[in-house]
């Protein structure tokens, strides 16, 4: 039954998940490479969503998927989390996290972008300000405020995590008519990536993690951003009487996640980043609005 304020808690526990994993990917990463962080994080959510599965007496209908739905999975999973993870993993490895996390929420921009020559749908007015206006927040952020001079500090990790948008909105336009259950088929999508992260991390890495900081970190990526937070989102949303109550709780993450990174990684939160994530986050704003 609908109930907002039982929405309202799932939303704001994904929100603290959500502002906890930019701090968790880059503390990871000292350990583990892109791949390896990657693999191990898959395997630990692949677990979780499991138990869940499990748990709400859903596993069955794992079994159940047709022959078409498991190569839906293979497509899906190779883009996510296959790509869209390995992309990003390399764009943090690169970035410090306060520049990687903001740039990774221009993806609701891509989405509408792509959504014009794969979907039929047609820019409006507001859509293209808010492109101006998240991307001008991209250029801040990059820049490190030198927005005449665009001297960027990493063009490489900036290239990386904005292509990483566009393959999660490709992943999301690809995904929409999906019928099966969300987290059944999320479920299936990780255990479709898994061997293409396998054969990955043995042309390219070490299968065998350095650390147990590293794997430690790979568990809380996989369990917090890879499952639970889909899981506690989606309740969410079938929970909420205003779904767009709910959806705004998303603006709360990036600044909770500023505040993690300073204390927990240990990076000064320069002025640059805090205005350009206005702009993205304002940008977004302005997309929302009339929808």
């Amino acid at each position: 039954m609908p109930d907002q304020k039982k929405a309202t808690r799932y939303g704001l526990a994904t929100v603290a998940m959500w502002s906890t994993v930019a701090s968790a990917f880059k503390l990871s990463l000292a350990h583990l490479t892109p791949l390896q962080l990657l693999f191990y994080a898959s395997l630990a959510s692949c677990l979780v969503l499991g138990l869940v599965l499990a748990a709400t007496g859903r596993l069955g209908a794992l079994f159940a998927l047709s022959r078409p739905q498991w190569r839906r999975s293979m497509l899906l999973g190779a883009l996510n989390p296959f790509l869209y993870y390995t992309i990003l993993f390399a764009a943090y490895d690169l970035l410090p996290a306060q520049e990687a996390q903001p740039l990774n929420y221009t993806w609701a921009i891509t989405l509408s972008l792509l959504a014009v020559p794969l979907l039929g749908q047609k820019l409006r007015r507001k859509d293209m300000l808010a492109l101006v206006v998240s991307y001008a927040g991209v250029v801040v952020i990059a820049s490190h405020g030198d927005v005449l001079g665009l001297r960027f500090a990493s063009p490489s990790g900036v290239a990386l995590a904005l292509v990483s948008t566009l393959v999660w909105a490709l992943y999301w336009i690809l995904g929409a008519k999906d019928d099966r259950d969300p987290v059944v088929g999320l479920m299936a999508n990780f255990l479709c990536s898994l061997p293409l992260t396998l054969l990955a991390v043995l042309c390219f890495s070490d299968p065998w993690p350095g650390s147990w900081e590293g794997l430690a970190g790979a568990a809380y990526v996989g369990t917090f951003e890879m499952g639970l937070a889909f899981v506690t989102w989606l309740t969410a949303l079938r929970c909420a009487v205003n779904a767009a109550r709910v959806a705004n709780l998303i603006f709360l993450s990036p600044f909770l996640s500023l505040v993690l990174i300073h204390f927990f990684v240990g990076e000064a939160i320069l002025p640059s980043t805090v205005v350009g994530l206005v702009l993205i986050l304002a940008g977004l704003g302005v997309q929302r609005a009339g929808r």
